[in-house]
């Protein structure tokens, strides 16, 4: 495997190419690695039988990485649209944009390290740089993959070149700047290649905020959460990121779209729509102008326990339908709740049995979490958060908490609620520990009415369980919801099982399957929030209709006619 490109020496080419900067096989950096706790390794032990010596460990030595397919032609081609620096075809800057981070890629890393990687990365700064490497790749007959955090974990950043000869990843890095800020009308312009936390940092300095926060947001750019239709974690109170979004600028293969013009008009169907969750397929996404909002003066915190996940799902749609106001609202069924993974990541496995120690003090950070003094472990843990001036959280905290209470729910203070908030990135670090030793852990995600939710979320554990009984282990799934709606929910399942045979990957392909049939089967959408990818795209066809595939293939050959950007994902 190549050494990284030395970005001290500016005679190297590519060295202006940013190096992304989480590790192959990890979710984050090698400094965040965490390892397990004697209550995680023991339920891996004498629950699904694996234990450190189970698990196939990642060996960098071994991972090679395909030849580049592009000749020096080719590579002078690009020098000339972007700059030496800013072309790259080493090992090491083509392997980490190879793969995503869904758990089929990170086991990849383990089990099948020769790598088909981009031909080269390629790092433009300006739409008209963007243009012109379009307009190269479709007389070249080379495709294109957008790259911005590397966070997909629906094969959405798979080097597929379709029916071409070559494929290069468009590093969206450069476009990496606030480019103004309208107080008065309360919005901003990113650059597509700004990560979610260096958009908090500039915002801040302003005095205001965004408020997206996906698990992805250590590592995620902004230009992704609007291809993908990101949903962060404080929906309930500032909206998905698509509701966020006012306008956007794509590049696409036969001119620019800069789609909004008004925060809303009958001027025909919204083009926005078109492009947010068109993942890289319709062209490259440059810029995005967002909504933002001052950053809050205080945060509250509340935590509450439910008896079971149905009396939850009921006081979390009531909360919803009459509108007071969380910032952030979840609920974690039994199973997620027993073992501790709605709370601090650092005491998953130890039982719920600190569920209910939240004090409900005040502490001066606007907290007034009730008595906290229910010590009952089981059932269900519902976390909720108020944000925004002191008598606006308060209100909101006040009217939600009675809503909750009428509706069965018990209050264990304000600590569970402080504790999520502390570990709420921590999961996927947690996964890559929990993958070396020999457990199979995986995500994911789908929405549907109130009136449905039980069901499909019976559906969905039924056909998980029995996909993964059938391969020779146990498995734990667990759920929750953390998105709502007037008329519906999102439902998140994350999966714990043994490693089985001589192939994972096939094992956990086995239960997605199964899962999404059922998930099909029983009236949920594909995707809430993950996209489409690679991996959703066999079951979109199902979802939209024989009408909506042709739309998309229409809208796809009218802006791709060379069909260069991001084949392989989403077009069915």
């Amino acid at each position: 495997m190549s050494d990284s490109v030395s970005s001290d020496n500016p005679d190297l080419p590519g060295t202006g190419v940013p190096l992304p900067p989480m590790s192959l096989a990890r979710w984050g950096t090698e400094a965040e690695a965490k390892e397990l706790n004697e209550s995680i390794r023991g339920l891996l032990r004498n629950v699904l039988g694996v234990t450190a010596d189970s698990g196939v460990q990642f060996d960098p030595a071994a991972v090679t990485a395909s030849p580049s397919r592009l000749d020096d032609d080719d590579i002078a081609a690009l020098v000339t649209l972007v700059g030496s620096q800013n072309v790259s075809v080493e090992d090491a800057q083509r392997l980490p944009r190879a793969r995503g981070k869904s758990t089929p890629d990170l086991l990849a890393w383990r089990l099948r390290p020769e790598v088909d990687c981009p031909d080269a990365v390629v790092a433009p700064a300006s739409d008209d740089e963007v243009a012109a490497l379009l307009d190269w790749c479709g007389r070249e007959s080379v495709a294109v993959v957008p790259f911005g955090g590397g966070t997909s974990v629906v094969g959405g950043l798979n080097p597929e070149a379709g029916r071409h000869r070559a494929v290069v990843s468009v590093d969206l890095a450069r476009f990496d700047s606030l480019e103004s800020i309208d107080a008065v009308s309360g919005e901003a312009v990113f650059g597509a290649g700004v990560t979610g936390p260096r958009a908090e940092e500039l915002l801040a300095e302003h005095g205001y905020s965004l408020g997206h926060f996906p698990q992805s947001f250590p590592y995620a750019s902004l230009g992704g959460y609007a291809m993908t239709r990101s949903s962060g974690q404080s929906s309930a109170g500032y909206g998905r990121f698509d509701e966020m979004v006012r306008g956007l600028t794509v590049v696409t293969p036969v001119g620019v779209i800069e789609a909004s013009r008004a925060p809303a008009s009958a001027a025909g169907p919204d083009l926005r729509q078109w492009l947010l969750g068109s993942e890289g397929t319709f062209g490259v996404c440059t810029r995005v102008r967002v909504r933002i909002h001052p950053v809050p003066e205080v945060v509250r915190h509340e935590a509450f326990r439910f008896p079971d996940f149905a009396t939850g799902a009921a006081a979390l749609r009531a909360v919803e339908q009459q509108g007071t106001g969380p910032t952030v609202i979840r609920l974690s069924d039994e199973t997620e709740t027993m073992v501790n993974l709605a709370t601090a990541t650092d005491s998953i496995g130890e039982g719920a049995a600190a569920m209910g120690e939240g004090t409900g003090d005040d502490g001066g950070s606007g907290d007034d979490g009730g008595s906290g003094n229910d010590g009952d472990s089981g059932g269900c843990l519902a976390i909720c958060l108020f944000e925004g001036t002191a008598e606006h959280a308060e209100s909101a905290h006040a009217a939600t908490r009675a809503v909750l209470e009428a509706h069965g729910g018990t209050s264990l203070g304000a600590e569970p609620a402080r504790s999520w908030e502390h570990g709420r990135f921590g999961a996927p670090v947690l996964r890559d520990s929990l993958l070396d030793n020999g457990a199979l852990v995986e995500t994911l995600e789908t929405a549907t009415d109130w009136a449905n939710i039980e069901r499909l979320r019976d559906a969905v554990v039924v056909a998980l369980t029995t996909s993964l009984e059938a391969s020779g282990t146990p498995a734990l799934v667990m759920c929750h919801i953390s998105h709502v709606y007037p008329t519906g929910a999102s439902l998140y399942f994350t999966v714990v099982a043994g490693q089985r045979g001589a192939d994972p990957l096939a094992q956990w392909a086995a239960a997605k399957r199964a899962a999404s049939e059922a998930i099909g089967a029983h009236g949920g959408t594909i995707t809430h929030h993950h996209a489409v990818g690679a991996d959703h795209r066999p079951y979109l066809a199902a979802e939209i209709g024989e009408v909506g595939v042709r739309m998309l293939r229409a809208v796809k050959t009218a802006v791709d006619p060379h069909g260069v950007c991001n084949p392989g994902t989403l077009i069915p």
